[in-house]
């Protein structure tokens, strides 16, 4: 069960200062991890994210073989990771070798070096931990993450790359978005592609490197790709999906590191991943933007319009109505009675319909670019897409709307 008074205390950072510290990285972590993710997401390389996380498990492991055999402990996380940097430059050069040199796609090279590496790593920390050398203890943490034996000064140090990392982002977020949005721009406005993308894959595998200790290896795909995910179901702009992505992120880190440290044997790389799986199911379900009861209400809203068009055109020119969705949002407006007669109210906003009929038909042909929008826009009432004088203008063109309507259908 949660101890409420330890995730409050974890919430508001008076659960101890090494837990701060922790916290604090794992937000810049998510920070990083989410605003990076959104560029990979745009750039449709999420892939490449995987393979880069399971290509770092065989540099963790000849790193500590290196500094253990070197008469340290082999624990020496800058050394950890950048061990786990230079192996995942290594598989990314070999996922891009593959991709030009062979007949493979990329989603198969990624497959061949991700399992290679992994197979690699795993092979690495059992050799490890049957030599006993230096303090191998704890070494697999870097497969699902550990943030219960972080030192203070490793909270410190991931806390700082994580920080970089989101500078970077804002200081280089022009060519990267034009880069994953039209490259034959980006390159005309004297922005290298291809040092770019080496950019972004430097970005994706410092916060790969950085995320190790927090959630592993494994989990730390998770924070690239679900942050954007869940925000591009927000918005369609790019600045607001980084910060969306960005947030979501952080809140993922902040609170799963709050649960881990209310309930005993929680781990945090788990818990924050999980958390953000939460999130991307609200995104989901409750966006405004894309979610899905946003859309069935847009799609319930748009029949019933259809519905009451079609009604109202029906009782001007006096036709008998059968359709049941027709006859209930007539009755819900109060333009029908119960046997199905028009009421006051129902013949003037039938006439009334008539006339934006009459009205959207002269726009219509005098506009014949914009047929596709407006058979949306011509369901609502015209002043409300039309300006004043645009409709002063379509009002001279005909004498008689209930005339020019008669044949017409919404």
């Amino acid at each position: 069960m949660i101890d409420v008074s330890a995730f409050i205390n974890a919430v508001t950072f008076n659960a101890g200062y090494n837990t701060a510290i922790v916290a604090i990285g794992a937000v810049l972590l998510g920070w990083a991890g989410g605003t990076v993710g959104t560029f990979l997401l745009l750039r449709q390389r999420s892939l490449v994210s995987d393979a880069l996380s399971h290509a770092t498990l065989p540099g963790v492991g000849v790193a500590f073989l290196v500094m253990a055999s070197l008469g340290g402990t082999g624990r020496f996380l800058p050394g950890l990771l950048l061990g786990a940097a230079i192996s995942a430059m290594i598989g990314l050069a070999c996922v891009e070798w593959l991709t030009r040199k062979t007949r493979l796609k990329s989603d198969a090279a990624i497959g061949a070096v991700l399992s290679s590496f992994f197979g690699l790593g795993v092979v690495l920390l059992t050799v490890i931990q049957s030599l006993g050398i230096g303090r191998q203890a704890g070494i697999g943490n870097f497969l699902l993450g550990s943030t219960s034996g972080m030192l203070r000064n490793e909270a410190i140090t991931l806390a700082v790359l994580a920080l970089c990392v989101a500078l970077l982002v804002f200081l280089f977020r022009r060519p990267l978005t034009l880069v994953c949005f039209d490259e034959i721009f980006a390159r005309t406005s004297g922005i290298n592609i291809q040092r770019t993308d080496l950019l972004l894959m430097f970005l994706v595998m410092a916060v790969t490197v950085t995320g190790l200790r927090v959630v592993g290896l494994i989990l730390v795909v998770a924070l690239l790709i679900i942050p954007p995910v869940a925000a591009r179901f927000w918005t369609d702009k790019t600045n607001v999906m980084i910060v969306v992505s960005g947030a979501i992120g952080a809140i993922s880190g902040f609170i799963g590191t709050a649960l881990s440290a209310s309930v005993p044997n929680f781990p945090a790389g788990p818990v924050i991943v999980l958390v953000a799986a939460v999130l991307f199911v609200i995104s989901l379900l409750f966006a405004p933007a894309r979610g899905v009861f946003s859309g069935l209400y847009r799609s319930r809203t748009f029949s019933n319009k259809v519905h009451m068009r079609q009604g109202l055109l029906a009782i001007l020119r006096g036709e008998a109505i059968y359709d049941r969705d027709t006859i209930k949002v007539l009755r819900a407006k109060k333009f029908i009675r119960g046997d199905g007669t028009p009421t006051r109210t129902g013949l003037d906003a039938a006439e009334n319909a008539a006339r934006e009929e009459a009205l959207w038909s002269c726009y219509l042909r005098d506009n014949p670019d914009a047929a596709y929008r407006a058979a949306r826009m011509r369901l609502d009432p015209i002043a409300e897409r039309l300006t004043a004088g645009e409709i002063s203008e379509l009002e001279k063109q005909f004498s008689s709307p209930t005339t020019v309507v008669s044949g017409s259908t919404a």
